[in-house]
């Protein structure tokens, strides 16, 4: 299946001259959206995951229904303020600002093994805070899957050493 398809370009978003790559076509589609996590689990398969890690917002949608596939949690990564208990955070650099990411402070225990899951690779600031936070913690990152990168941003370069899975690339 062609999951270039299913994705939307919107341009001028959240700012001007950033080309938003939206997934929410190919969520909508059932057999679109069934392939992606059938081929992001096979990429888990393996790997003996014990927490799926999503960011908000796009990483929680997929990031839970993998986890259930796998048989594992799932931790999410939240904004400043949006979690109820206590919090560690990092910050990281955007293609168009900073931010910063929390998860619960009990989320993971050392020793856990956690793949990492967004919707899309740009620049590897949002990823690399995921992966300082998991260890951090004491746990392992066992992998890294997206559903777009934007190849053209270089962002696996912040990723070097982790296994890294996306499956649709945008060179340019």
């Amino acid at each position: 299946m062609d999951l270039v398809t299913f994705i939307r370009d919107i341009p001028d978003f959240p700012k001007e001259g950033i080309v938003f790559k939206d997934i929410t076509p190919l969520l909508a589609d059932a057999e679109a959206l069934r392939y992606a996590v059938d081929q992001l689990a096979e990429f888990g398969i393996g790997k003996k995951v014990d927490l799926i890690l999503g960011a908000e917002a796009r990483g929680f949608i997929l990031g839970a229904t993998l986890a259930y596939t796998l048989g594992a949690g799932f931790i999410p990564a939240r904004k400043p303020g949006k979690l109820p208990f206590n919090t560690v955070g990092a910050e990281y650099q955007l293609e168009y600002g900073t931010d910063t990411l929390e998860i619960h402070e009990d989320a993971i225990k050392p020793g856990t093994r956690v793949m990492i899951h967004d919707d899309l690779l740009a620049t590897g600031g949002t990823a690399r805070a995921k992966c300082d936070l998991v260890e951090k913690m004491g746990a392992e990152v066992v992998g890294i899957s997206f559903v777009v990168e934007l190849g053209f941003l270089e962002g696996r370069k912040k990723l070097e050493g982790y296994d890294i899975t996306s499956l649709i690339n945008f060179d340019s």
